[in-house]
């Protein structure tokens, strides 16, 4: 499994965001139309999947969602310990680009 640390660097280099709480988000959130927030209208638990299809159609999701940013941000300055934040997979507090299935992959590829 990879695992990479997401640094922002979508701002001037001196500028330290401010500490979002979840608290912060919910609030920012609400302030959104809730058709606009994949997170509230699709089933909570996509967000948390185990499937790494599921993971990936999370992840798609949230692409066009209007507090992404501040998600993602949150997340990383909390280290959240797993699920989707922000339309990135986050493990151990950690983003990983992608979830692998369960067990030992195959030694030889699969003939279609």
């Amino acid at each position: 499994m990879t695992i990479s640390e997401l640094i922002r660097t979508d701002g001037p280099a001196e500028a330290v965001p401010p500490e979002v709480s979840l608290g912060q988000l919910h609030d920012e959130a609400n302030r959104v139309d809730e058709e606009l927030l994949p997170c509230r209208i699709n089933n909570p638990e996509l967000w948390f999947a185990e499937s790494p299809s599921d993971v990936e159609f999370a992840k798609a999701l949230c692409l066009d969602c209007p507090v992404r940013a501040m998600c993602l941000d949150g997340a990383l300055e909390r280290r959240e310990p797993w699920g989707v934040w922000g339309g990135q997979l986050f493990l151990q507090g950690v983003v990983i680009p992608r979830k692998r299935p369960r067990g030992r992959p195959r030694k030889n590829e699969v003939a279609a």
